[in-house]
């Protein structure tokens, strides 16, 4: 604010509050000096949200004390951290490649934010589901029915042959064998089927995982899938 804008605001507080008015017109000069001092970078007003004649009229509210400069600009400078607080510097338009030029923009933005001449730029938030997705990508997807290209699936099967294994049974109709937990190796549900290596001492040296899952494994898979196929046909057959 310069001087003109903070005598306005003198004379606006001096109407909720006489005590601030100064009758000597040296005692005048000293006010007018002392708040432009600590104000002159606090705004009257800002297109989004801010205003001081707001701002002190309130204070004259809430307290019994007379008001202060100080009591004008902590309620700026809380509000110029609140907004870049909500603030999330959006990709500048400038070239990457020009270090001034970006990091110009960026600080820009800032400022604008924070002296209120522009909204607080919100993140965008993940959705959640299927919604708004591309509808080139959502028909790939259910042509290939895997974010895995087929290619690249059996580019990678010679890296992953358990799961390679997993994945070719499941498409022959076979019961899927590490969804159960094995009884021999202990390998819990989605892990591969571990063999071990015994010492001359009969002790367990090291453990490896192997590219297909222990018979035993593969029984009682197929013993539970059989289960719920049972368990699907009977309402049927009701």
């Amino acid at each position: 604010m310069d001087r003109r804008e903070i005598a306005a605001l003198l004379a606006y507080i001096g109407r909720l509050d006489p005590r601030t008015i100064r009758t000597d017109q040296g005692e005048a000069r000293d006010q007018l000096a002392q708040w432009h001092e600590l104000l002159a970078d606090v705004p009257t007003a800002t297109p989004h949200g801010w205003d001081i004649l707001v701002a002190a009229r309130q204070h004259i509210r809430s307290s019994p004390y007379q008001i202060l400069p100080a009591d004008l600009a902590r309620p700026w400078d809380s509000y110029r951290r609140d907004r870049l607080a909500r603030h999330s510097d959006p990709t500048p338009s400038a070239d990457p490649d020009d270090q001034a030029a970006w990091t110009a923009e960026l600080a820009g933005t800032r400022r604008a934010v924070a002296a209120g001449l522009a909204e607080p730029a919100q993140a965008r938030a993940i959705t959640s589901g299927r919604d708004g997705i591309d509808p080139e990508l959502e028909a790939m997807l259910e042509k290939v029915d895997s974010c895995i290209p087929p290619a690249a699936r059996a580019a990678l099967a010679p890296y992953r042959p358990a799961r390679a294994a997993r994945e070719a049974a499941m498409a022959q109709g076979r019961p899927d064998a590490l969804s159960v937990r094995c009884e021999w190796c202990k390998a819990q549900p989605g892990e591969p089927c571990r063999r071990r290596r015994i010492g001359p001492d009969d002790g367990v040296r090291a453990t490896a995982p192997r590219a297909t899952p222990h018979p035993g494994r593969l029984d009682l898979a197929a013993a539970q899938q059989a289960q719920r196929t049972t368990q699907t046909e009977q309402p049927a057959l009701a």
